[in-house]
């Protein structure tokens, strides 16, 4: 066989590779796949370009990831939002390894100095916060089935219409302080933004690997002690691995036992920060002096409340609480995303235990979400390196508030119209 005829057998498989792919695109099994699958492919590309716009804004994305699953998908309602806990989980973990590992933007992890831009987890807001989150949550999830749906959307509609508008405007003012802030000269403007902005960030080099690992080992305690006690009393519409019954003595004991659970975390955690602070201010008190200690747990309790009332992640809900208390964009979003992603890995590791249908599923959108968030990631800090503007995160919080109220007010009140024309009760009704 000479060298001609080598190279002619290869050219005749592949040809007759790409005619047998070409006569099954052409075929009806393809069109059946398509037909089958258009909903999914569909639903993953509109996912992909919701978790990269999220990410970039530092918000989890279950307010957009919900009506995807469920009006793109066809979905039910249910499964939608047992999946899209796995997408939130997924989003949120890429953002927070990106952060912590590639960009070094751990608080006091001594790396990444002097870059003002990098995004910053702020370990003491999230040590803080994290026991009065979890606990409105809780507190939430009985509002929401107390409250009619026709409340929840009206009150969810105006909040998001009014976070819209003040979050834009604290967006608007950043950008009128970066655009002065431009205009000086160069040399002094760059030092004195970088000596403001590490002030403002409340870097901490001394300490800041140990303090880290204690603040997660307390966050990990913390999550272990709420997720026990989901686990026997159930969530989101599934009961619990123990079969106690729902509404019973049991029920109400471990439910209440959530406030003085996250009552001692919260005291606790802020008694060690108080005896920390002598001769180390910490982070939060370095940022907004004037602040009490109980603003950040006070923030947060609202916030789960209405996380849980309203039935999407908190992220949506406590970044823009940051941004108004005075918290920089790139440590509102990278603090927000390390905090939502407790929350969220705690419903769906519920959800696997308990049993979810549509796991692999599951696991596709959520490395969807896992690849998308890192993109917005990447995008949105590439462009406030470059323009020097943080007020771009701010726009993007700004932005998805805008969108999700626009869906979530549509598919609320077609919800509302259709249980008006059921007939079904639109009152008050009994936790139980």
């Amino acid at each position: 066989m000479n060298s001609s005829q080598l190279l002619i057998f290869p050219a005749l498989a592949a040809n007759s590779t790409v005619g047998q792919l070409s006569q099954w695109i052409s075929s009806k099994e393809m069109e059946s796949f398509l037909q089958s699958n258009l909903g999914t492919i569909l639903a993953c590309i509109l996912s992909f370009l919701a978790a990269a716009v999220s990410s970039a804004g530092g918000v989890g994305g279950g307010s957009l990831y919900v009506p995807i699953l469920s009006i793109v998908a066809g979905l039910s309602l249910k499964t939608a939002t047992a999946l899209s806990t796995f997408m939130v989980t997924g989003g949120t973990l890429s953002n927070v390894l990106y952060t912590l590992f590639l960009r070094g933007g751990g608080s006091g992890s001594g790396q990444g100095q002097g870059q003002g831009q990098q995004p910053l987890i702020d370990y003491d807001i999230a040590v803080v916060s994290q026991p009065c989150l979890l606990l409105g949550v809780s507190v939430g999830v009985v509002c929401n089935v107390v409250f009619p749906e026709w409340l929840i959307t009206a009150l969810f509609s105006l909040f998001l219409a009014f976070a819209t508008f003040k979050t834009y405007g604290a967006g608007v003012r950043r950008w009128r302080a970066e655009t002065a802030e431009l205009g000086r000269i160069p040399d002094a403007a760059g030092a004195e933004t970088a000596a403001a902005e590490e002030a403002l960030l409340g870097r901490n080099v001394s300490g800041g690997h140990r303090c880290q690992w204690v603040d997660l080992a307390v966050l990990v305690t913390v999550w272990l002690c709420f997720f026990v006690m989901h686990l026997f009393i159930g969530g989101e519409g599934a009961k619990g691995v123990f079969d106690i019954e729902p509404c019973g003595t049991v029920y109400w004991l471990i439910t209440v036992a959530q406030v003085p659970v996250a009552v001692a975390f919260t005291a606790c955690i802020g008694q060690k920060r108080k005896s920390q602070a002598h001769g180390q201010v910490i982070s939060a008190k370095r940022k907004l002096d004037a602040l009490p200690a109980y603003v950040f747990p006070v923030a947060a309790l609202l916030t789960g409340v209405m996380s849980g009332l309203f039935g999407i992640g908190g992220g949506l809900l406590l970044n823009p609480v940051l941004l108004q208390i005075g918290v920089p964009p790139t440590t509102a979003s990278a603090t927000t995303m390390f905090m939502v992603l407790f929350c969220a890995s705690m419903s769906m590791v519920q959800f696997i235990i308990l049993g979810v249908d549509g796991i692999a599923s599951a696991v596709l959108y959520a490395a969807t979400c896992f690849v998308a968030s890192i993109v917005g990631l990447v995008g949105i800090q590439g462009a406030v390196r470059r323009s020097g503007r943080a007020s771009l995160i701010v726009f993007m919080v700004a932005g998805v508030l805008a969108v999700s109220a626009l869906v979530i007010a549509c598919s609320g009140a077609a919800r509302v119209w259709e249980e008006y024309m059921s007939g079904q009760y639109m009152g008050f009704k009994m936790p139980c």
